[in-house]
C-alpha cells in the first residue's frame, strides 16, 4: 500500500446518511441507512438482496453522485470470467506498434517490453476500480451476482479481500482507496457462503404505500399528489396477485411517468387496462390482469380471489 492519507467518508452518524439521500432524492429507510454508515467504517461490500425494481442498483448510483466520484459497473451474466472482468490488451493497438518496430530497427530490442506497457492496457470494471487514482474511492457495482457462475463468485473473493490485481507483464495494481463495493442479487440463486461473510447484508423489500407515494412524487416532477396516491395503492394491490412477474418501483416510476404523459388526472380501470405493458411484462399476468376487479384493486380492497382462474 502506499502512503497515501486515509479518505475520510462523510457519513459521521445514521442521519448523515439519511440526509445526504433524501438531498439526492432517495428515500431510503433506516436500514439502509445503518447499512451504508457501517460498509464505510468497516470498509466491507454491501449485499442488497430483493425482487427486481427495487432499487437496489440505485443505491449505488446514489452513493456515487454523493461522493462525486465514477461508477464503475459490472453487469454479471452467465460465463463471466475474470479476464473479461480484469483487463485485456490493445492487440489492433500493438500490431501497429509491431509494425512501426519492424521498419525501425532501433526500435527493436525494446519491443516486447514496449507493446506491455500501461498505455496497451484495457481496465475493465474490477481493474479501473482497484486503479482509481482519488481523491474519493470509486463506487463498484456488481449488479446481479446471482447472475455469473459459482466460479467467478470463487475468484471474486480474492478481489473483494486484497483489492489488487497483478498483471503479469507488468506487476501488481494495489488499490490507492479500496472501492465502495455494492453487490446486487435477485436471488435467482443462493450466493456462496464465503461471498456473503465478506458483505453487510441487506434485504430490500417493496415500499409501503407511502413511501413508494413519497418516492413517486420526487421522482415524477409535475405529478398530482392525487395521482400518485392512486399509482402506489394499486401498485400494491397487484403485487399481492401471484403474477409471474411482480411489478416494482422502477415500474411504478415508468406508469407513472406514462399517465403523467396522456394527462390523466384520475384513475379508471379502463386505464390500467391500456397501460398494463407498462406495468407487466409476460402475456400471462396481462391475461390474468383482465380477471381482476380493478374498481377494487383502485380502490385498495383485496382482490386475489378475484383473479383467480
Amino acid at each position: 500500500m502506499t502512503d497515501t492519507p486515509a479518505w475520510q467518508h462523510p457519513f459521521r452518524r445514521v442521519e448523515d446518511v439519511e440526509r445526504i439521500f433524501d438531498v439526492r432524492d432517495y428515500v431510503a429507510d433506516r436500514p439502509l441507512c445503518l447499512t451504508t454508515k457501517l460498509a464505510f467504517d468497516l470498509e466491507k461490500p454491501i449485499l442488497l438482496e430483493g425482487e427486481a425494481g427495487v432499487g437496489k442498483t440505485e443505491v449505488a448510483k446514489t452513493l456515487a453522485a454523493v461522493l462525486d466520484t465514477p461508477l464503475i459497473r459490472l453487469q454479471c451474466y452467465e460465463g463471466l470470467d475474470a479476464s473479461s472482468t480484469l483487463y485485456e490488451w490493445n492487440y489492433a493497438r500493438q500490431i501497429l506498434e509491431i509494425r512501426l518496430a519492424e521498419a525501425d530497427a532501433s526500435r527493436r530490442a525494446d519491443l516486447e517490453r514496449s507493446i506491455f506497457g500501461e498505455e496497451f492496457l484495457f481496465a475493465r470494471p474490477l481493474l479501473a476500480a482497484v486503479r482509481h487514482p482519488g481523491p474519493r474511492p470509486a463506487v463498484l457495482l456488481i449488479d446481479e451476482i446471482d447472475r455469473a457462475d459459482e466460479e467467478f463468485e470463487a475468484f471474486l473473493l480474492e478481489i473483494l479481500s486484497d483489492f489488487q490485481v497483478t498483471v503479469p507483464e507488468i506487476g501488481t495494481f494495489t488499490a490507492v482507496h479500496k472501492p465502495v463495493v455494492i453487490l446486487t442479487s435477485n436471488r435467482t440463486r443462493e450466493l456462496n457462503d464465503a461471498l456473503k461473510r465478506r458483505c453487510l447484508y441487506l434485504w430490500i423489500d417493496y415500499p409501503s404505500p407511502d413511501k413508494e407515494r413519497e418516492i413517486i412524487l420526487r421522482r415524477v416532477p409535475g405529478i398530482p399528489a392525487r395521482l400518485a396516491d392512486e399509482v402506489a395503492r394499486v401498485m400494491q394491490g397487484l403485487r399481492g396477485i401471484d403474477f409471474y412477474k411482480r411489478p416494482g418501483v422502477a415500474e411504478a416510476l415508468d406508469w407513472a411517468r406514462a399517465l403523467l404523459g396522456l394527462d390523466v388526472a384520475e384513475l379508471a380501470p379502463a386505464t390500467l387496462r391500456e397501460t398494463a405493458g407498462v406495468v407487466l411484462k409476460y402475456r400471462d399476468d396481462i391475461e390474468r390482469l383482465e380477471r381482476v376487479d380493478l374498481e377494487a384493486l383502485r380502490e385498495g380492497r383485496g382482490v386475489e380471489a378475484d383473479a383467480a382462474g
